[in-house]
């Protein structure tokens, strides 16, 4: 118990410090470009570390190795997939980005398509990124549980007391989100990227030492499961091969849609772009981004793989769901205070991501709702401040309500991004749309949207297609029903 009580003091030193951190940042923010793109200052390597820290989460950090323990390394072809959508992005997204000033993606929907496209494609986002932000938020309960199990066997296990402990870790994330804005999600985020990777590798070598033998023999045991295997070449038209969520076309095709998408349309990753000097800048952020990628999904499989390798050694029973393997582990078998390290770790991609979300969901509600319906020619600054500030309190108490609906989900890595894919089909198809091609109108692009979601709602409940195909199908049904609807309706003028 004492050991336990270091580990839990470390955790609460890191959540009070992170939130001191993040809300000191409060005094320089005097407007909207400060609160919600960083007053656009900030160096290129802290954008890149604060994407890698908006692209993973707790359902990463715990997700991850959950995969490599039942299958292999074959998510890596996924993030293959990442770095062809950043091709995409730099070269048909970012210069359209940086012409004037925007704030949010969908102002780039405005000027093609008008005001009616632009708030159907942020209302897109801000259901999209509430739902998938709920799953991400639940998965911190998995963390909470491992971390109180002691006090549930001597008390009694309650959901209360692990919806209690995720709401004191929603409460600090939003104080500095609501103090700092855009600038302290992106230093903190720089921090607890640094702190979740340094936690893995901590645990990383602590594996190591668990295993006897060490490296070789956890390499063979590993390769001998076939734990090490990356690409899936098998192709055919069936039912089975798009069933396959990570073969190699599914993961290279899939993986670029989904990233085009969740980068090039979404809010929470758009707006980091957007926060750069200049465009170069934003570039290299993004291209620098994927590198840290791949090293850390490589890592995190890796340690999915040395902990089969483990649990078959030691002929211990797996924790239950597979989401549990990895913080189980380092909640008791890491020594003490170095487990609490890791656990706050886990905590700080999870609170990261979560801080991203609530900016991202504020300045989209403000900028593309509040202030074109309610206040086209506002001129007071501090008052959108403070109504910024109370969407993202609102956000918060949204995004608590859903991780507490979200409980009865198998895997919260693929429940997190099958959410996402669901909807991202509809939005990279309406800006394709918007980007590709002229005599697509505003009324022709909204009814293609529409159309794509209904048909991904009943693709997601009525047939067995991988998630990875999702945003390839979504985008594609938009595509063309747009195409076809712009043939049947009067031309209408570009916005």
């Amino acid at each position: 118990m004492t050991a336990h009580a270091a580990d839990l003091a470390v955790i609460a030193a890191y959540l009070l410090g992170i939130t001191w951190f993040g809300a000191r940042f409060r005094k320089s923010q005097h407007g909207l470009k400060d609160y919600f793109l960083g007053g656009r200052n900030a160096p290129w390597w802290a954008i890149a570390l604060s994407i890698v820290s908006a692209e993973t989460s707790t359902l990463t950090v715990i997700g991850t190795p959950a995969l490599a323990f039942a299958g292999d390394f074959g998510f890596l072809q996924v993030v293959l997939g990442y770095l062809f959508a950043r091709i995409v992005i730099s070269t048909l997204f970012l210069p359209h980005y940086f012409r004037g000033e925007m704030f949010t993606a969908y102002e780039l929907m405005r000027r093609r398509f008008g005001e009616h496209v632009r708030r159907y494609t942020a209302a897109t986002f801000l259901i999209l990124r509430a739902l998938a932000e709920g799953v991400r938020v639940f998965a911190l309960s998995i963390v909470v549980s491992i971390v109180l199990a002691p006090l549930y066997a001597r008390f009694g296990a309650s959901v209360w007391a692990e919806a209690g402990s995720i709401f004191v870790i929603l409460c600090l994330t939003l104080f500095y989100t609501f103090e700092g804005g855009l600038t302290a999600v992106i230093w903190t985020d720089v921090v607890q990227m640094i702190l979740y990777v340094g936690g893995a590798l901590v645990s990383f070598l602590v594996l190591l030492q668990h295993i006897p033998g060490g490296w070789s023999h956890a390499v063979a045991g590993a390769a001998a499961a076939g734990k090490f295997r990356v690409f899936d070449f098998r192709f055919s038209f069936s039912s089975e091969f798009f069933s396959r969520p990570y073969s190699f076309w599914a993961g290279v095709i899939g993986g670029c849609f989904l990233t085009t998408a969740s980068h090039g349309t979404e809010q929470l990753m758009v707006q980091r772009l957007l926060a750069a000097r200049n465009e170069r800048e934003s570039r290299t952020a993004l291209f620098a981004s994927w590198a840290v990628i791949l090293f850390q999904f490589t890592l995190f499989l890796i340690i999915g793989a040395f902990l089969f390798v483990w649990y078959g050694d030691t002929h211990r029973p797996a924790p239950h769901p597979p989401d549990r393997i990895y913080p189980d582990f380092v909640w008791h078998f890491l020594p003490a205070g170095i487990a609490g390290l890791v656990i706050a770790a886990i905590l700080a991609a999870g609170m990261s991501n979560l801080s991203a979300a609530l900016n991202a969901l504020a300045s989209t509600s403000i900028m593309d709702f509040y202030k074109p319906l309610f206040a086209p020619h506002a001129s007071d600054e501090n008052r959108l401040m403070t109504l910024a500030r109370r969407a993202t309190l609102l956000w918060g108490a949204v995004l608590f309500a859903i991780a507490l609906i979200a409980r009865n989900v198998k895997s919260v890595l693929e429940a997190g991004l099958s959410v996402a894919s669901v909807l991202y089909g509809a939005l990279l198809g309406a800006f394709l749309l918007g980007l590709l091609t002229r005599r697509v109108g505003g009324n022709a692009a909204m009814i293609a949207m529409t159309t794509s979601l209904i048909t991904m709602l009943l693709v997601n409940r009525f047939t067995h297609i991988a998630f990875t195909w999702y945003v390839v199908l979504g985008t594609a049904v938009t595509f063309i029903c747009g195409l076809a609807a712009s043939l049947v309706l009067p031309r209408e003028e570009a916005a």
